[in-house]
Order: structure tokens, then sequence, then C-alpha cells
């Protein structure tokens, strides 16, 4: 009996030893110590802004009501939200912003149309800049709008959809808020011509 009870003893030991011993590793590497653990300053201040930035917000700081649902297109963050009129909806989305600061428009418009199967030209500039581009893509699968798009009351600036889904979350347009074509076709189903649409 007393050998019984010592063989346990010793099978008890040898697995506590094994447990400890495979968590010794971890611990001599000190699992929360330098270099295991990102410093927020480790973070970029672009990096950091996006993720931060990129949550739920409240529609009441940007628009003073919800008549015909509102649309922020948020540039820093690359985010665009959606409530409808009601408040009852509400939609968050990642999305493409403008290349440059140049491209940027930001202030207060409205979707003056809304096209399934959009077709695209360049604008004067983007020809200028890129000679090379043609001049009229038809709707499909290399149109740059994608599926959707609700053009805006200012000329040439659209929010759309993307077949090149490496855009999103970018800086790639060449002035235009993209988003996946899934995303673009919710919120094209959900905004109305007259829908609000604030960039910041």
């Amino acid at each position: 009996m007393t050998s019984d009870f010592s063989d346990k003893m010793k099978r008890r030991a040898f697995l506590a030893g094994s447990a400890a011993m495979i968590g010794a590793p971890a611990l001599a590497q000190g699992v929360d110590g330098a270099g295991t653990v990102e410093i927020e300053r480790d973070v970029t201040e672009t990096v950091r802004r996006n993720i931060s930035a990129f949550r739920m917000l409240d529609w009441q700081p940007y628009f003073s009501n919800l008549r015909n649902g509102a649309i922020l297109c948020d540039i820093d963050s690359r985010a665009v939200h959606f409530w409808s009129e009601d408040g009852q909806t509400y939609k968050l989305y990642p999305s493409s912003v403008p290349l440059t600061d140049e491209l940027t428009r930001r202030g207060r418009t409205s979707v003056v149309r809304k096209v399934v199967g959009p077709s695209w030209r360049p604008t004067p500039s983007m020809l200028k800049r890129n000679p090379e581009w043609p001049a009229y893509v038809p709707p499909g699968p290399d149109n740059p709008l994608g599926t959707h798009a609700l053009y805006l009351s200012w000329t040439y600036y659209r929010v759309h959809g993307t077949h090149d889904t490496r855009k999103i979350g970018r800086r790639s347009s060449n002035g235009c808020i993209g988003l996946y074509n899934e995303h673009i076709q919710e919120l094209f189903a959900l905004s109305n011509v007259g829908t609000q649409v604030l960039l910041i």
C-alpha cells in the first residue's frame, strides 16, 4: 500500500514539474516585458487615429437633423457613417479616401443622383496627369466606380463602389469616397436623392 501511495505521489510530482517546465520559457521571456507588448508610441499617429475613429458615432455633433437621412464621410479615419431619417438604422463602413489634400473636398453636400452600373469618365485634371487613361469606361468589372454610385452636388465627386478591394482603408482615390461593392449596394438602398452628406 505504501508503494502504491508512493507511486501516485511520484506521478503527481512528475506532472506538476512538467507543467512548471512547460510554462518556464514564457515566464523567462517576460510575457509583459520589452519586445512583447506594443507600446502606444510605437504605433504611428495615423494608425492610432484610424483605429480610434473607426467606431460608432452619434449624428448630433455633425447634423442639425436627420431629414432625408445623413451620410458622414470621415477622411481621417477612412470611414463612412449612415443614419436613417428615423434614427433607427446606423451603418459604419470602411472606405477609401483621396490620395492627397489637394484632391480632398470637405464640407456639406447632398446626394443628387443614384446610379446602378455607373459609367466613368476621368476628369480633365485626371487626364492631364494620366494621358494614357481611357476617356470612357462603360459599366462592368473594369469600371472604377464599381456597381453603384451616389452622385453628390459637387461636380466629379461621388460615393461609389470599387472592384479593386485593395483600395479600401487607403488613400487611393482622385477625390471620391470608395466602398466595397456590397457596402455601396447597401448604402445605395438606404439612401435617397436628397440625403445630406458631410465630408470631414
